[in-house]
């Protein structure tokens, strides 16, 4: 079971450390990526929603390990069949 706790990581050093490693695991495989995929940058953005990395995609499109889901919300509706077929 989960269970959310608001400001969770200002309550417990526990959700704080686990959200620590979760980010430098997460920056880490962004590089690593980025060797893969140069075109977007996560060398530099980590994959963060930058004007270079929605550039990037308008340009290349998505790849494999684009969290589609998470797109949508900078993605209009109406481009959204455009940018998902890779």
């Amino acid at each position: 079971k989960t269970t959310f706790i608001k400001n969770g990581d200002q309550k417990s050093i526990s959700i704080a450390a686990a959200s620590i490693i979760a980010k430098t695991w997460r920056d880490r495989l962004m590089t690593l990526y980025s060797k893969r995929y140069p075109m977007y940058g996560w060398e530099r953005n980590k994959g963060y929603g930058t004007h270079e990395h929605r550039n990037a995609i308008k340009k290349f499109g998505l790849t494999k390990i684009h969290r589609k889901s998470f797109l949508r919300n900078f993605i209009w509706s109406w481009e959204w069949d455009r940018y998902i077929n890779f």
